[in-house]
């Protein structure tokens, strides 16, 4: 277990195991936590026997999104180090499993849907709170939420602030699975597991395939487009004409 002052590391064989730990500030996002996070995404995904990385965070809460207590000093809270990407985590060869345990809010919610799929606790609440605290948002929730749970879904989220309950994220697509609370990260863990059991490389394959099409338009094209990458991939992996 490797631990710092705002975000614990854990592994479980080949699943990390990434906790927000900022429990009396419900995990907010002040400057060192916005830093320490891609960093200990980072550092899970160079590990050799890493397959599959869960983020969640200490209870109560997710992430309560920035604490506006940096924000209203001027420091930097958001920014990170590492250049050359917009979102929360540095890009990984291994997929995320957000594990949602409570209050996933604003820049939470950003963290959240950033992730590659997410499973909640019943305990889960979701809400965009951006417009409500003078803010806007800037590590892709006007790109992603959208397509998790339609553009009229996402509007109504941002423009009233009104919190979405575990129930309602599921019927919406925001999440995969509803669990007990105390079952969440056993979930997590296993559906890590079952990502860890199958061909590293195909696994890689396939989920840069479907970030790519989700740019595509439905039509010949798109398909075209995928059938290309799956004899470029069969002509890689096993050879022959």
């Amino acid at each position: 277990m490797t631990d710092s002052a705002c975000v614990v590391i854990r592994h479980e064989g080949c699943v990390s195991i990434v906790t927000l730990n900022r429990p009396e500030a419900r995990n907010a996002l002040n400057a060192e936590l916005a830093v320490a996070l891609p960093r200990a995404i980072a550092e899970c995904d160079a590990r050799a026997e890493t397959r599959a990385i869960v983020v969640t965070g200490a209870d109560p809460a997710f992430c309560a999104g920035f604490d506006l207590r940096d924000v209203g000093a001027g420091r930097r809270a958001g920014a990170n180090e590492h250049p050359g990407y917009w979102g929360p985590f540095p890009p990984t060869r291994s997929p995320i499993v957000g594990a949602v345990n409570g209050a996933a809010v604003t820049g939470g919610l950003e963290i959240a849907v950033s992730c590659d799929f997410l499973i909640a606790s019943d305990r889960a609440r979701f809400a965009d709170t951006h417009a409500k605290v003078g803010m806007v948002p800037g590590w892709g929730l006007t790109i992603v939420l959208p397509r998790l749970i339609g553009p009229s879904r996402a509007l109504q989220m941002s423009l009233t602030g009104a919190f979405v309950d575990a129930t309602t994220a599921l019927s919406w697509g925001l999440v995969n699975e509803v669990v007990l609370h105390d079952y969440l990260i056993h979930r997590a863990v296993e559906i890590g597991n079952q990502i860890g059991a199958l061909y590293e490389g195909a696994v890689a394959e396939v989920r840069s395939l479907y970030r790519d099409m989700a740019t595509h338009a439905v039509d010949d094209a798109a398909f075209e487009a995928e059938n290309v990458r799956a004899r470029n991939w069969a002509q890689k992996r096993f050879g022959g004409a």
